[in-house]
């Protein structure tokens, strides 16, 4: 009896369809990188292969300066923001279902449903308020604001890692004399650490590539990497930009397969 169970790529126009939608996330992607190379000093003219662009923008203080800054940021709210999502996610798994469980859940990941120009203005204003009272000016409104936005982020692979985890683990170390800490520190984290290390590496990304809450509250001269290269649309553009959007995409490739990899479930 010949086997009819549905498969999806073997409908008419799949293949085609794939390509197209490969094709449209990846072309211009691809089409960037190209460019990054160019010898040129226009944007989109080729006129040669050149790693003329990447040497500029390694020489350029102002490059150096701004992704030295992303980097400290992305690093700082992806640790504060791991701990938080880390507790958050301890706290509404490791125990029976509770009352408001879901509500808890759905608070958690508001700010993934809010739109990020709200959740940025929002921040803006609670600051603003800081700063006059304070006076201080300094990186750490970034570093917070970068922070309460990546929680949900790092809070969801932690969570579904905690939930593949059965609950009798801990109760079994309790059995044995264990205290909770000493369940926790040898039962429940080295479990949790891909989870953990998960978060982590999405945490910093998405850091790294924020503009919009960066724009709104950063100060004068906190530029990051990204809103460096936004204000260069309002100067001349150089191929120089698109030898720093490559430098991020390798970044971020790196950081997505490692991330990849350490959420992989072991055979």
């Amino acid at each position: 009896m010949a086997d009819r169970s549905f498969e999806v790529s073997r409908l008419p126009g799949f293949a085609f369809t794939a390509v197209t939608v490969f094709l449209a996330l990846y072309l211009p992607i691809f089409t960037l990188v190209f460019f990054s190379f160019n010898a040129g000093s226009v944007l989109s003219v080729w006129q040669g292969w050149s790693l003329r662009w990447y040497v500029e923008a390694w020489q350029n203080d102002v490059v150096k300066g701004a992704a030295m800054r992303s980097l400290l940021i992305a690093a700082s709210a992806s640790a504060i923001a791991t701990t938080l999502a880390t507790m958050a996610a301890i706290g509404t798994t490791r125990r029976r279902r509770f009352r408001g469980q879901t509500a808890i859940y759905a608070f958690i990941n508001q700010p993934l449903m809010v739109p990020e120009i709200v959740t940025a203005v929002a921040l803006l204003i609670f600051f603003g308020v800081i700063k006059s009272w304070t006076g201080y000016q300094g990186l750490g409104y970034l570093i917070l604001a970068h922070s309460a936005f990546c929680v949900p982020f790092a809070y969801l692979p932690i969570r579904a890692r905690l939930e593949g985890m059965d609950l009798s683990l801990e109760t079994a170390a309790a059995d044995l004399y264990a205290s909770p800490w000493q369940a926790f520190r040898h039962v429940t984290l080295p479990l949790l650490a891909p989870g953990i290390a998960a978060g982590a590496m999405l945490a910093f990304v998405i850091s790294l590539d924020d503009v919009v809450i960066t724009e709104f509250v950063k100060s004068a001269g906190q530029d990051t990497l990204p809103t460096y290269m936004l204000g260069q649309l309002r100067r001349t553009l150089t191929p120089e930009v698109n030898a720093i959007s490559t430098a991020l995409l390798v970044l971020t490739v790196l950081l997505l397969t490692a991330f990849f990899l350490v959420n992989r479930k072991k055979d």
